[in-house]
This record gives structure tokens, C-alpha cells and sequence, in this order.
């Protein structure tokens, strides 16, 4: 029987990398979505039980949310625990480990290429459980996006596939842990693409979308089809009502721009001791929890009781206003708890009290503080983010009914041109922004990061020292190279970049001169015997035998030609990195090492700044 050939999972996975590399490796981007999904979604899960495993240690109800039933000393003591806890962590890590959350993830996929400390990925495990069970103002999703994100990139990493594709990882991890903490998979798409990646590109939804998928299909698979948040059937009851959403959705944005700002006040607390801020930002939430526990933890529970109606107006008071100062305080404090959660809640809440006023001024007409408390929480959450598609995403996947869309973009359109326009805040986690773009929403590092080195650079090379004869100058070329890279006698790493047709340009004089000198050779013979005969009479035979043996060497540094300075970059990284390599260093020409051991890299080609430009005018 004839032999069926072996399959070299080596070169398989070489052959994955290469076609990675490139702007339409959409094939390879969703067989990644697809594992980045499962991966976020287990983990997920996993993040689930551990908060339910400490509800049923910690909790007299079983539940992680069920802050009422337990005693008031009690209750307000455990924000201090939790306090206590995270700041005696974050004292035991150098500063770089400490930041988590989605401002990470975004740190990371800026700065960073989407590659994850581990240690960041460890402190969010604990920060997230403790924040949640303590009773700290804190939410599950942020966690979720970490890790999932990180977990995404890591496999990437591990697998050594180009930076190009470790952003979709990252963009696939954060749709999966929104899909699965919600049971929303468009609207983690969406926040992926808008929040995240800030961007909207064919070849990256495609791969998001899978990964939102699989990360709602794991989630449903334990915890079963049912949302987070169960929402009753709710429609407008009439268009009277728009202009009572519109000064709704006015009244949460500047809820929104307060939060935003409160939560930035870290710049001037910073200078305190951190025991100092824990201990505000515990003693805080425990003063406040003494009254209304609802304030504390995730507080689904408490946006569950509003959306049936049964929340006093008191509580939605303390909820609105304290949840919205506890939440911001603690960012403020540098306690990096998630924010996404309780700004739903919080939107929830206002909203619904909205909805009690109009219902006051409007006994009749007016629709249910239900509906108004549904588009308060997207017009919170779209304000709060500056996202709007995705509150809307979310909005639709909660309430399943496309009825609640046209007041829902009004109410979060409204909201988030307030916040933007009239507290001048954009978005909670674009803190930081150049010339007034963050950096990911900049065209050409959008088009440059979509790419890995590979797909632009020249293979056609050979590399020499910088003395070498004409026979082997000749020989350097027969290969046909596009660049000569001389190197460095001492670690022979290439210092410059000669442009082969310089060389085979000069080669070619140097014969023409030497066939006209043998032209000439005939009338000068006689000249030239005597000056053969004076020459060899004050030589040795041994020096004379060694000129005719050893060909005088070339000094490539001294052809006429084009010659570039080089820097090393890694065959993964983007063209931005190379971009940005080419701009601080002041380069124009890269040289791409390939291998992961330091003595047994080797060149696999060479990018200049115009290979660069030319690609991305071409691509655009």
C-alpha cells in the first residue's frame, strides 16, 4: 500500500504564521475567532462560579448580590475588608503589574501590539473577585474583557503568530467576555469594534463575530438562553412622550459627564498615600451601605427589582446619585474596579426616576418607568462610554423588542452629545488622546496595524562583509538580490543596505575599464616589462608570488550608490511597529530577523520606508 506523506505540524503552523501576515488572511483570523471564543468563554464561566462559590461562602441568600439580608456592621465592614485586601496585593506588585481592566486591554493593544503581562492578568483575577464579593461598587465585565482578551492574545503569543493577528485575539476576547457575562453577542461585537478596536473593517468583524458567538454559545451551554437581566414586554405608549425622554436623556447625560469626571479626580488624589485612598474609597461605600445596601456589588439584583417596579424612590435616590459617586470615587482612589455593570444600574435607576416624574406630570399619557429605566441604562452606558451603537446593540439584545430602537437612539443620542458637548468629556476610557485622536483611531496606524512585516518585505538579499574581491562581488550577484547587506566584521550584524544594481553598475565599469586597458596593453608592453623587471628587483619572490596569488579586495562601502542605515525588527511585528521603528530611529530601512533564540536568528529580509508608503497608498 502506498505510504499516505506525513504532515509536519512544524511547517503547517510556519505556513499558518505566513499567511497571517497578510491584509486578507480571513480564513486563518476566524479559525482564531472561533478558538478565542471558547477560550473567553470557559474563562468566563469559570470567573461566574468563583463569585457564586463566594455567595454561597459569604452570603446568607447564596448570592454574590444579596447584600440586603446581611447585618448592617457586617455589610459595611466588607468594603473595608475588601479595601484592605486589594491594597495590600497592589503593595506587594511593582507598579506596571497593577493595571487591569479595559483601559489595559486598550493600553496594551496601543502601545503594546495586544501582548499581556501575566502578572496584570493574575492581579485581575483577584482585584475582580474581591471588588465584586467585598462590596465594593464594582461590576464582572471588566474582568471579563481582561481576561478573555489577554487569555486570546496569550494563545497567540505562545503560537508566535504576527502582531496583526494578536489585535483580532484581542478584539475577539473582548466581544466573547461581553457575550458571555451578558448573553448579548451583538452588542460585544459591537463594543469590541467601537470601544475597543475603533475601527470597523470587514476583516475584523467577521472573526469578532465568530468569537461573540462561541463565548454566548459556552456561556448558554451552563447558565442557559435567558439574558442577565429578564425584561418585561415594554412599548412607548405614546409620542407625547418624546420630549420627556429627550429631557431624560439630558438629565443622564450630565449624570454621565459628572461620573466621568469624578473618576478622573485620580490625577489629584494621587499624590496621597495609597493606604489613604483605599481607605476613602472602603470607608465610603461602607458609610453608605449602612442605609442602603444596594449601592454595594454588581447590583443586577437591584436593576432586576426596578425594571418589575418595586424599587422605593428613596432607594433609586441612593442608587442614581451614591452608586454614580461610590463607583467614580473608587476609580478615583485607584481602586480599578469595573465600571460597566454599576453604569447600567446606575442608568437604570435614573431612568426610572425619570419615569416617576413623568408619569406625575403626565398620569395618563405617560409610558412605564420600566421603559424609561431600560433607556436609561443604554443612555448611560452610551454616554458614559461615548458608544453609542453599542448601548443601542445591547438595548435591542436585552429587551427583544425593536420596537423600544426609536426611543432608545433618541435617548442615547441625546445623552451622549450632552456629555460630550456640554460636560466636555469623551469617553471614560480614552482618557488619553494626541492631537485630538487616541492613537488607534489614527487612518494610517489603523492601516499599517492590520499588517505584519512578511507580506511587505523584500526576501531578495544577500548578505557579505564589507571586503570581499570582485570574483566573490560577482558571485553576490547571480542570485539576482535586490539588496547586498554588509555586515559587521565583529557580530556580523548588517550595518547597511547596498542597492544590488549599485554594485552589478560599478562591476560592470570596472570590466570595461579593464577591457580597455588590455586594449592599450600592446603599445604600453614594453613600458610596462620595465616597470615589471624595476618592480621584481626590489621584491622578494615570496611577495611576488603573493600578488599573483591574493586579487585585490573590493571595499563595498566605497562603491557609488545608494546605501541605507539599518535596525533590526521581529518578523511578527506590524508595519506601524516598523513605521514607528523607521521614525525614532531615524532610519529608512529595516532588517527583519526571524527566530526566537538570540544566537540563532537569521535575516529573512529587509523593509524600507517606501515599501511602507507604497503599500499603504496602494491599500487605500
Amino acid at each position: 500500500m502506498p505510504r499516505l506523506p506525513r504532515f509536519n505540524v512544524g511547517q503547517g503552523l510556519e505556513r499558518f504564521r505566513h499567511q497571517l501576515a497578510n491584509v486578507d488572511a480571513l480564513p486563518q483570523l476566524c479559525v482564531l475567532g472561533v478558538v478565542a471564543g471558547v477560550l473567553t468563554g470557559v474563562l468566563m464561566v469559570g470567573f461566574r462560579s468563583l463569585l457564586e462559590l463566594g455567595g454561597l461562602w459569604l452570603f446568607p441568600a447564596d448570592s454574590p448580590e444579596a447584600f440586603e439580608p446581611i447585618p448592617p456592621v457586617l455589610r459595611s465592614l466588607m468594603p473595608l475588608g475588601a479595601a484592605l485586601l486589594i491594597g495590600l496585593w497592589m503593595w506587594s506588585i511593582p507598579p506596571a503589574g497593577r493595571q487591569v481592566g479595559v483601559v489595559h486591554v486598550i493600553d496594551r493593544l496601543t502601545y503594546h501590539q495586544g501582548r499581556f503581562p501575566l502578572r496584570n492578568w493574575l492581579t485581575q483575577w483577584v482585584v475582580g473577585l474581591i471588588s465584586v464579593l467585598g462590596g465594593l461598587s464594582a461590576g464582572r465585565e471588566g474582568p471579563a474583557i481582561h481576561l478573555g482578551a489577554a487569555a486570546s492574545s496569550g494563545l497567540g503569543q505562545r503560537l508566535r503568530l504576527p502582531h496583526n493577528s494578536l489585535r483580532v485575539l484581542v478584539a475577539c476576547g473582548t466581544a466573547a467576555g461581553i457575550a458571555a457575562s451578558f448573553n448579548t453577542p451583538i452588542a460585544g461585537v459591537i463594543f469590541a469594534m467601537e470601544v475597543v478596536m475603533m475601527e470597523y473593517t470587514i476583516i475584523g468583524f467577521m472573526p469578532v463575530i465568530l468569537a461573540s458567538t462561541m463565548g454566548a454559545v459556552v456561556a448558554q451551554m451552563v447558565y442557559g438562553p435567558d439574558p442577565a437581566i429578564f425584561v418585561p414586554d415594554l412599548h412607548l405608549n405614546s409620542l407625547l412622550d418624546l420630549p420627556w425622554i429627550i429631557v431624560s436623556a439630558l438629565v443622564i447625560g450630565l449624570l454621565a459627564g459628572l461620573f466621568v469626571r469624578v473618576s478622573r479626580l485620580g490625577d489629584r488624589l494621587e499624590p496621597l498615600p495609597m493606604a489613604l485612598r483605599f481607605l476613602m474609597a472602603g470607608g465610603a461605600v461602607a458609610v453608605v451601605a449602612w442605609w442602603y445596601p444596594q449601592v454595594q456589588g454588581m447590583g443586577y439584583d437591584t436593576l432586576q427589582a426596578t425594571l418589575s417596579g418595586s424599587v422605593a424612590v428613596d432607594v433609586l435616590i441612593a442608587v442614581a446619585i451614591g452608586k454614580l459617586l461610590l463607583t467614580a470615587g473608587t476609580v478615583a482612589c485607584g481602586i480599578p474596579v469595573s465600571i460597566i455593570g454599576p453604569v447600567l444600574v446606575i442608568g437604570g435607576a435614573a431612568g426610572a426616576l425619570c419615569g416617576m416624574a413623568g408619569h406625575w406630570l403626565l398620569p395618563i399619557e405617560a409610558s412605564d418607568p420600566a421603559l424609561f429605566a431600560m433607556l436609561g441604562m443604554a443612555a448611560m452606558m452610551g454616554a458614559v462610554l461615548q458608544a453609542p451603537l453599542a448601548a443601542l446593540m445591547a438595548l435591542l439584545e436585552l429587551t427583544h423588542n425593536p420596537n423600544i430602537i426609536l426611543p432608545g437612539m433618541l435617548a442615547v443620542v441625546i445623552s451622549c452629545l450632552t456629555s460630550r458637548q456640554l460636560c466636555r468629556c469623551g469617553g471614560f476610557f480614552l482618557s488619553v488622546k494626541r492631537q485630538g485622536l487616541h492613537p488607534l483611531q489614527q487612518p494610517l496606524m489603523q492601516a499599517l496595524s492590520r499588517v505584519s512585516v512578511p507580506a511587505v518585505m523584500d526576501r531578495r538579499l544577500e548578505r557579505t562583509q564589507r571586503m570581499v574581491t570582485q570574483e566573490k562581488a560577482r558571485a553576490l550577484l547571480t542570485s539576482e538580490p535586490v539588496w547586498i547587506l554588509i555586515e559587521r566584521s565583529s557580530d556580523e550584524k548588517p550595518i547597511l543596505a547596498l542597492k544590488a544594481a549599485d554594485l552589478a553598475r560599478w562591476l560592470t565599469a570596472q570590466e570595461e575599464t579593464a577591457l580597455e586597458e588590455k586594449e592599450n596593453e600592446e603599445s604600453l608592453l614594453e613600458v610596462e616589462e620595465v616597470k615589471e623587471r624595476q618592480g621584481r628587483s626590489k621584491e622578494t619572490p615570496k611577495e611576488r608570488s603573493r600578488a599573483k596569488s591574493e586579487p585585490p579586495l573590493v571595499d563595498l562601502l566605497e562603491i557609488p550608490g545608494e546605501r541605507l542605515e539599518l535596525a533590526p525588527i521581529g518578523l511578527q511585528a506590524t508595519l506601524s511597529e516598523a513605521f514607528n521603528k523607521l521614525n525614532d530611529s531615524m532610519l529608512d530601512a529595516l532588517y527583519v530577523e526571524h527566530g526566537h533564540r538570540p544566537k540563532q536568528k537569521r535575516i529573512s529580509g529587509i523593509i524600507t520606508r517606501g515599501a511602507i508608503e507604497r503599500f499603504y497608498r496602494v491599500g487605500s
